[in-house]
């Protein structure tokens, strides 16, 4: 029995002193380097006012029945619009115009007209020439798809009745339209722009149809683009923590090694002891291996939304409290210090905390009463690295 005793002892101080060392994927500087940064707009930013005026020309029916040489005429116009860029290479507006137009159909003819158009724009250097917030000039290309109205038409070339006996004063269309805008930067917050817009309409555009199956209204505008909150882009690389990452990978590894040395180091003073009888063990429970504790739960910027990557963090902290029925625990939230104020960041950890002590107590049945919330805002600072701030961390309360 002695001799099996030892044989035992030492086979677990052997096995015990090989320092296991768990390998974490790792990042070379090459690789980040060959990362490409991504860009994202936050919903509260680039969201501008666009106020124009200019000049535009009806291209319709257009004769004179009196021998003269018929013109083009060209009238002011007016123009409002409000749109986001939801990303630095597309955007969205809506814009109005308004304005009367002239034109020669057999004689003088006039109208007043009022449009409304959602335009879809690309930011051509943007997408050619790489993100750049402060570029002076832009050259953005769009197409829309509106409703125009039309009226007090007063032509003696109509043709278009409401009835048997009278002539329509008042057309609806729906144009379609495709323009090109310059705009140059004057500070973050203000724009002037430049901009051609050619819409096409149907033949019943200026209350006469014959000659022509489609209409077109062709103007150029300028004015000034007001910019709320300024022009801004965030910018996100995936690869740039890798670096911060391989520095705490290698430190757990220098804590596993510490952690196996010092079991190695246990295995052989327990191979000293006299080596008891064995004797039949009562059956045991069966025993709950609890998952540890998931420390943090990270958040996207200026967001208190759990991701679903996060959630199973938040998973592994309820698996765990359910397994430990005595732990009580705090709930940190953080926000980082380069965005928003002291007090918004405050109010932001404070939601970031809530989300997740909500998720734990209403999906994973938590009780409220072993929570515990605080929201540290910016004034602490729990990483080095910035990014990682934006964080709930898990203490023990006991």
């Amino acid at each position: 029995m002695a001799t099996g005793c030892l044989a035992i002892a030492s086979a677990i101080s052997a096995n015990a002193q090989e320092t296991v060392f768990v390998e974490e994927e790792s990042v070379s500087v090459a690789d980040v380097s060959n990362c490409k940064t991504q860009y994202y707009v936050d919903k509260h930013d680039n969201v501008f006012l666009q106020l124009g005026a200019g000049v535009g020309v009806p291209i319709v029916e257009n004769e004179l029945d009196n021998g003269q040489n018929a013109k083009r005429h060209m009238t002011a116009i007016y123009n409002l619009g409000v749109g986001k860029w939801f990303s630095p290479y597309l955007g969205f507006r809506f814009s109005g115009y308004y304005g009367s137009m002239h034109w020669d159909n057999d004689n003088f003819s006039k109208a007043k007209k009022a449009e409304l158009d959602f335009d879809i724009m690309w930011d051509m250097c943007n997408s050619l020439g790489g993100v750049n917030p402060d570029r002076p000039v832009s050259v953005i290309p769009f197409v829309g798809v509106g409703g125009a109205l039309v009226w007090d038409i007063n032509s003696e070339g109509s043709n278009i009745y409401k009835n048997a006996t009278t002539l329509r004063t008042r057309e609806w269309t729906l144009p379609v339209s495709a323009g090109i805008q310059f705009r140059f930067r004057l500070c973050r917050y203000v724009d002037f722009f430049l901009e051609g817009r050619a819409g096409f309409y149907g033949d019943n555009f200026n209350g006469c149809a014959y000659n022509k199956s489609i209409d077109m209204f062709v103007s150029a505008i300028g004015g000034f683009n007001i910019n709320f909150g300024g022009v801004k882009y965030q910018a996100y690389n995936p690869c740039k923590d890798m670096a911060y990452i391989n520095t705490l990978n290698g430190q757990v590894n220098a804590l596993r090694g510490e952690l196996a040395a010092t079991a190695a180091a246990l295995a052989a003073a327990e191979a000293q002891l006299p080596c008891p009888e064995a004797k039949a063990a009562p059956a045991a429970a069966p025993v709950v291996n609890a998952a540890p504790m998931m420390s943090t739960v990270r958040f996207a910027i200026n967001s208190d939304k759990i991701s679903d990557e996060e959630m199973v963090n938040v998973y592994n902290t309820a698996e765990y409290m359910k397994a430990n029925p005595n732990l009580n625990v705090v709930i940190k939230g953080f926000a980082d210090k380069d965005t928003g104020s002291a007090e918004y960041n405050k109010g932001l950890s404070e939601r970031r905390a809530n989300a997740v002590a909500n998720a734990l107590t209403k999906t994973y049945g938590i009780n409220s009463n072993r929570l515990t919330i605080e929201g540290e805002g910016s004034a602490v600072q729990p990483y080095d690295v910035n990014n990682w701030n934006r964080i709930v961390i898990f203490v023990p309360a006991n």
